[in-house]
């Protein structure tokens, strides 16, 4: 079932890019979103899901430049296109692709070793006090991020300094969370649903959620941020980006399509499941929300001394 609105359909199959390994963050949207696609027949061609890992997920936006004006290429978008450019990683942003949904936010849990002395929020904030530099930190997929603005944000309430932070940028949460249970680092500022699977068979434990609210199992007995104190709610959205270039009558095949797919009963099977938060903003919206976050992002980047 294509759109009958828009003077546009697919005449291939369509391709949705996640700058992820398989089983990362950007691609477990990827295939939700392929999913709910295909579950309501929202489209009459095969939904393929690619993943063009590296450079913190830049190299999936080099595959999607050799793409302009094609409508069958949708790239999963995030905050760090965003924040990439801000910290002077990359030349290019939203503005330089069509943005065309955001989908759903993901907070962010900070987790160490079962067997580690940092065991709970506090000892960790203890610790950034005293000498933040002290600690390996893995993230992903770059520096800047909103996984490291919260990380920031909880150094500075802690009295430590948020440029001393030692921070590894891995190129997948999951990457991310194998550094810290081979000991390699001793944190992990990932994802929530990345660390399922290490904090359900005990490898890791979960210190805080930056959410607003606790999440459900595993994290039932792990506080908040904002339970210990800290103004730290930061979720990491996750969207579509088209190419450049996209015509009035493609953008008006995707955004009711995209929505229709957020109310699939399939996805929202994997809200539940990964710990995401329902997000759903069409391209209008969507347009008028970038530039209010990215000078919300710059004040937050410069506050935190983590601009260039």
């Amino acid at each position: 079932m294509n759109n009958p609105n828009s003077t546009w359909s697919p005449e291939r199959a369509i391709e949705i890019i996640a700058g992820t390994p398989p089983g990362g963050g950007l691609d477990r949207t990827a295939r939700a979103l392929a999913a709910a696609i295909e579950s309501l027949t929202l489209v009459d061609v095969p939904v393929n899901v690619i993943n063009i890992p590296g450079d913190g997920s830049r190299k999936m936006w080099e595959y999607v430049e050799r793409h302009a004006g094609d409508a069958h290429v949708l790239a999963v978008s995030s905050p760090n296109l965003t924040t990439d450019n801000l910290t002077g990683q990359t030349a290019f942003d939203h503005g330089d692709y069509t943005p065309l949904a955001i989908l759903h936010t993901e907070y962010i849990a900070f987790v160490s070793r079962a067997d580690s002395p940092l065991f709970d929020g506090r000892r960790f904030m203890d610790q950034l006090g005293k000498d933040a530099g002290a600690l390996s930190i893995a993230l992903a997929t770059s520096a800047g991020n909103p996984n490291h603005i919260a990380l920031a944000r909880v150094t500075k309430h802690a009295g430590g300094n948020a440029r001393a932070l030692n921070v590894k940028a891995f190129d997948s949460a999951r990457h991310a969370v194998a550094a810290v249970v081979a000991g390699d680092c001793d944190i992990g500022a990932v994802s929530a649903a990345s660390a399922v699977p290490e904090l359900t068979d005990g490898a890791l434990r979960a210190l805080a959620v930056s959410a607003p609210h606790r999440l459900a199992p595993p994290f039932a007995e792990t506080p908040t941020w904002v339970e210990l104190g800290v103004d730290c709610v930061i979720g990491a959205w996750r969207g579509i980006n088209g190419a450049h270039g996209l015509t009035a009558a493609q953008i008006a095949f995707w955004d009711p399509i995209l929505a229709a797919a957020t109310a699939a009963e399939v996805w929202k099977s994997a809200i539940s499941q990964h710990h995401w938060s329902a997000m759903h903003l069409g391209c209008a919206e969507l347009a008028a929300y970038l530039p209010r976050e990215r000078a919300e992002m710059s004040a937050m980047l410069g506050e935190l001394g983590l601009l260039p």
